[in-house]
């Protein structure tokens, strides 16, 4: 073996054996429990203790957001109805059925999370065809926290799904070496 091949083997750039992507897996779902619809955690938590003035900008915020995709949903809901799925299936399909690690990658990232994006265009959608007499603080604490449950779970879900499909990958190739 010669010193190149030692540092292929070493540094290995595919997917699943770069400490990168798990870093950035973790930062992602990380993210996204952290910023439940763009809303940060810590300051549903701070209306909760609080309440007063931190609630009333909870509501106020989460009602901004809301709005905000609930307009990027009517404006280009028919597009990204079509073109994610699209882009979906090419990771697919290039993926697992042709064997490109980084479309597996890829398509591990974003399909839970398009789960998460469908959850918050649900619950933004519930929040801006409600009357607003019902948008009270405890009202949106509650779905921001069931949204963030679920959220959670898509991301522990995902998690464990990558992990053990990465190890699977990354034995498989391993077992071509030695």
């Amino acid at each position: 073996m010669d010193i190149f091949q030692v540092i292929v083997h070493l540094i290995d750039l595919r997917s699943f054996s770069n400490m990168w992507y798990w870093i950035a897996l973790a930062v992602v779902w990380s993210s996204a429990s952290h910023w439940v619809m763009g809303v940060p955690w810590d300051m549903v938590g701070r209306a909760r203790r609080r309440g007063g003035p931190a609630a009333a900008d909870l509501v106020e915020i989460t009602l901004i957001n809301a709005r905000r995709l609930h307009g990027i949903w009517a404006d280009a809901g028919v597009a990204i109805s079509i073109m994610f799925p699209f882009v979906l299936s090419f990771l697919a399909i290039t993926g697992f059925f042709y064997g490109a690690e980084i479309s597996q990658a890829v398509f591990l990232f974003a399909l839970p999370l398009s789960g998460v994006f469908a959850l918050s265009v649900g619950l933004s959608h519930r929040l801006c065809t409600q009357p607003d007499i019902e948008k009270t603080p405890e009202m949106v604490i509650h779905a921001l926290s069931r949204h963030r449950v679920w959220v959670q779970a898509i991301g522990v879900a995902s998690i464990i799904f990558t992990s053990f499909w990465g190890m699977f990958q990354n034995l498989r190739f391993s077992s071509l070496f030695f």
